[in-house]
């Protein structure tokens, strides 16, 4: 089993997916800003560490990697403030890039990330998109052992447990689906330098994962 931490703990697809990944036997620490939030992320069986990441510089990132065999990225600005945008989803996340070294990196980014987006900077998606885009790209050529998730876009509807991988067009997934991917992909290290894109489908989890 490993050693996992996860960066925006308190998100929602973070939440759903640490009493999965905890109850495989892995040890997690759940990375929260808001002390407020320790006590809910405690109860999914993580660890809670409280640190603001637009904060820390790459050392501090390495001090919060120390010992961590897994490293994965949930955090977010949220939207609205495009400066907070770029330093959380873009700045941050390369530094704690940088910091991960040669451990497994998993970024939850989403369906159709890439320079290609398309938007106009005057589009209120467009810190986002480009902020993913530059963050993903610096991880694919990093030292680390990345995968990329790219849902498409988020619900709350129930999890299934069943995907489709590597569509061609994104529709929707659920959050709770998206959690389940992330819980097996944390056990998949034969998807190093794979990005799986994917929708709610038909087919369950470990065997969509299986067939990539």
């Amino acid at each position: 089993m490993s050693n996992v931490i996860i960066l925006g703990g308190h998100g929602k697809v973070a939440l759903l997916a640490s009493p999965k990944i905890t109850e495989e036997g892995h040890v997690l620490t759940s990375v929260v800003r808001n002390p407020d939030h320790v006590s809910e992320v405690e109860a999914t069986g993580a660890q809670a560490v409280v640190e603001d990441m637009q904060e820390l510089d790459v050392d501090g990132f390495r001090r919060l990697f120390d010992g961590q065999d897994i490293v994965i990225w949930a955090a977010g600005a949220g939207g609205g403030d495009k400066e907070r945008t770029y330093a959380i989803d873009r700045d941050a996340a390369i530094r704690a890039i940088d910091a991960a070294g040669e451990r497994r990196f998993i970024m939850i980014s989403y369906f159709g990330a890439g320079q290609d987006h398309g938007l106009s900077e005057d589009d209120d998606f467009y810190p986002y998109a480009q902020s993913k885009a530059d963050a993903d790209d610096h991880l694919k050529k990093s030292a680390a052992q990345w995968t990329i998730l790219g849902p498409s876009r988020l619900t709350n509807d129930e999890e299934t447990g069943a995907i489709d991988v590597n569509p061609e067009e994104g529709d929707s997934v659920s959050r709770g689906n998206v959690a389940a991917v992330l819980a097996e992909v944390v056990n998949r290290q034969e998807l190093t330098g794979k990005t799986v894109e994917f929708n709610s489908g038909s087919t369950p989890v470990s065997e969509a994962l299986d067939n990539l």
